[in-house]
């Protein structure tokens, strides 16, 4: 047997403690840092933004007078726009997640389709909105539409549904399948009745969570040509509309000429910042009701 000397284990054991110590401290200043820094930037945009936010600019239209000017539009916009990405990105990546994982065969066909899935959640937006320039507004002819804008960015997000749709299928456990298959039901009734409500609540969550992010996408809608402009209120799936993101990057840009536009600016952050909290927070309250332990 052979012994190992008592100082090389203590300096062993002070070296890996020493390494330990300084990972932590690494890691919690990294912490620290990005804390410190998403801490400034909420301050500075909600100070920009007191006594910019009230009814009048949440109801208002878009101006050229900085204190009459209103997100109404911008808002109405975003909401139909997700009236459009919402079940798009629903029906086709969960529909393509049941297929991955019930139907397919493991082979390189399923591998192939799975790897450029994974690709595709790391692709940047702009290319996106290139897709659905060429696409779309026109090979399509649609034009800076509602669809049009609501079929690009449902493709930038789907890549997100099927992945978390994917893992909310696979976490299901294999004995309720079997138990399904035993009293009868078939494949179809089986995932139906038995995955599928199983799987709900990690299925929204993640259908949640990239419906979050096609809300702050701009890249993609300016690639579009959706414009910031006074354009009418969208009534319909084929009008002219614009975003709060684009709004806000607009009045950003405007801003070196008018300083007022950048107290605008702050409020439709804010604004926006409180609907994403809001859907963040659905997707927590769905996951913690719902979740069910095996």
């Amino acid at each position: 047997m052979k012994y190992i000397d008592a100082t090389q284990l203590q300096k062993k054991l002070g070296s890996r403690l020493f390494k330990n110590r300084l990972a932590s401290r690494i890691f919690f200043l990294s912490t620290l840092v990005g804390l410190v820094v998403l801490a400034i930037l909420i301050y500075r945009v909600f100070a920009q933004s007191i006594g910019w936010i009230d009814l009048d600019f949440l109801t208002n239209r878009l101006s050229t007078v900085p204190e009459r000017a209103g997100i109404f539009g911008a808002i109405t916009g975003t909401f139909w726009l997700m009236l459009v990405v919402a079940p798009v990105t629903f029906i086709l990546g969960v529909g393509t997640a049941i297929y991955l994982e019930e139907y397919a065969k493991k082979g390189r066909f399923q591998s192939f389709v799975q790897i450029n899935i994974s690709n595709l959640a790391g692709v940047p937006s702009i290319v996106f909105g290139l897709l659905g320039l060429t696409v779309f507004v026109r090979g399509l002819s649609m034009g800076a539409v509602i669809l049009a804008g609501g079929l690009t960015m449902a493709l930038l997000v789907l890549p997100i549904v099927v992945v978390s749709a994917q893992e909310a299928i696979r976490a299901v456990p294999q004995f309720l399948r079997d138990a399904s298959y035993g009293m009868g039901a078939t494949k179809w009734q089986t995932i139906k009745n038995v995955v599928l409500p199983a799987a709900l609540p990690g299925i929204l969550t993640g259908v949640i969570l990239a419906l979050s992010r096609a809300i702050g996408e701009t890249a993609p809608l300016v690639v579009l040509g959706i414009p910031a402009l006074l354009i009418p209120i969208p009534d319909g799936l084929f009008d002219k509309f614009t975003v709060l993101p684009l709004q806000i990057y607009y009045w950003t840009i405007d801003a070196a000429l008018v300083k007022e536009y950048a107290n605008l600016a702050a409020a439709s952050i804010v604004i926006l910042l409180i609907i994403l909290f809001l859907m963040n927070s659905v997707a927590i309250l769905i996951r913690n009701k719902f979740q069910r332990r095996y």
